[in-house]
């Protein structure tokens, strides 16, 4: 029961309008790091591949699906959870619909991961920030190939900040169900601020979490399934068990969304918003209190050109953890490259 109530308070629903953007494309491709096929590997559809690459000093987690010829780099920054593995089903589905011309990478947050390859060390939100720029930096620094960033809940955010220091490279920038700004009325954020702002409380559940995580993983993954719900994907129920049942990250996981309530405390940055408008697109949830309505109909007054979608479908907030909400966010994202980049002038 504490394990259901936890994890769905941290992950946490569903059709869409859009409103248009300029760009030149350009191509090239680069990397080099450790490199693991995760699944059977075939011309199209592709397997995403798992590979582990130093960023800055630090060890990361990434889960991509290259194209021979890229015409575009699509980057992809997750939520809070940042365990790339949840997305496995939304990025191979993203390659495929667009046709793999485009190379889709996710990159995972320092130390939410299944190793702890950092010695217990915690990272605040300012420091994933500048990791997934120093990213850019260093893996991408030699390509011309522009970047389409797409970020999850707190990702979005995340995006954002990435594309104010990457003008250059960045041209254009999606966030899924985004996190933005505090909901006062959120009784779920407020449970989560109160937990991880004690670092006893951080610890405990912690230490809960990392006991399951040390059971047959077969039981583990039975624990899983049954307390959070048979909905769930084979790959979010692995996912869960090969790296939230850790210490370490659920100790990242409470420590980022601690300076996360630090953060968002403050206004989005409304002027950049404004400026980049035809270049950013949000779409929302019908029930989702980390990316609620009113945050959709606050964007809309501030910048009213800026495209917003509303999905209707019956997703949540967490689609990742299901192959029908993996499969429909990666239509809409597909959707919003083709028509807002590929057939603009």
């Amino acid at each position: 029961m504490f394990l259901r109530l936890l994890l769905l308070l941290l992950l946490h629903p569903p059709t869409a309008t859009v409103r248009p953007l300029p760009a030149s494309l350009f191509f090239g491709s680069s990397s080099n790091c450790k490199i693991g096929e995760m699944g059977r590997q075939s011309f199209l559809p592709k397997a995403a591949n798992f590979r582990l690459c130093n960023v800055s000093g630090f060890t990361t987690e990434l889960l991509e699906v290259r194209s021979e010829d890229p015409t575009l780099h699509v980057l992809f920054i997750p939520g809070n959870p940042g365990v790339i593995t949840f997305y496995k089903d939304f990025l191979e589905s993203l390659y495929e619909l667009l046709g793999g011309s485009m190379s889709v990478t996710a990159v995972g947050h320092i130390s939410q991961s299944q190793k702890d390859w950092e010695k217990g060390r915690l990272f605040s939100l300012q420091e994933q920030i500048d990791h997934k720029v120093d990213f850019i930096r260093q893996e991408m620094q030699d390509t011309e190939v522009p970047i389409i960033l797409v970020g999850h809940s707190i990702g979005s955010y995340i995006s954002i900040k990435v594309f104010q220091k990457s003008p250059k490279k960045v041209i254009y920038c999606i966030g899924l169900y985004p996190f933005l700004k505090l909901n006062p009325d959120s009784v779920q954020q407020s449970i989560i601020k109160k937990l991880a702002r004690s670092s006893i409380a951080c610890a405990a559940v912690s230490f809960i979490m990392a006991s399951l995580g040390f059971l047959p993983s077969r039981l583990s993954e039975f624990i899983v399934a049954k307390s959070i719900g048979k909905s769930w994907s084979r790959t979010a129920i692995e996912a869960t068990c090969s790296h939230l049942l850790k210490y370490h990250t659920m100790q990242n996981v409470l420590f980022m969304a601690k300076t996360e309530f630090e953060k968002l405390s403050e206004e989005p940055e409304w002027a950049f918003l404004k400026t980049n408008r035809s270049k950013i697109a949000f779409l929302f949830g019908i029930d989702d209190h980390w990316g609620p309505l009113k945050m959709f109909e606050e964007i809309s007054g501030q910048v009213p050109e800026i495209a917003l979608s509303i999905e209707r479908e019956g997703h949540t907030h967490a689609f990742c953890c299901t192959v029908a909400g993996s499969t429909w966010v990666a239509q809409h994202v597909a959707s919003l490259i083709k028509d807002k980049i590929l057939t603009s002038d």
